[in-house]
């Protein structure tokens, strides 16, 4: 098998990963000593931001905080690969 067709299949992989990690929060949930609640705390334009979690839902945000990392080394991943092709492609 050609090396474009490894890589496509690659390729390929990669963005049905991505597309089943789509569901996702950006940031990090704690709880604070001084609050009953989490928070999801995340940077906008250079501030933190903090966002009251209900604790019946902070199971479920620090799942999806976990998927955005994951998110992040897939896209880095597929990267590679669409460098490999594009070189491929111009050869």
């Amino acid at each position: 098998m050609k090396r474009i067709d490894l890589l496509k299949r690659r390729q390929a992989r990669l963005k049905e990963d991505i597309m089943a990690n789509l569901d996702f929060l950006i940031g990090t949930v704690g709880k604070s000593p001084s609050m009953a609640g989490h928070n999801l705390t995340t940077k906008v334009e250079g501030k933190t931001v903090s966002l009251y979690v209900r604790k019946d839902l902070s199971r479920k945000a620090k799942e999806m905080t976990r998927r955005y990392k994951k998110l992040r080394l897939l896209i880095q991943k597929l990267s590679k690969v669409n460098w490999e092709i594009l070189k491929l492609d111009n050869e």
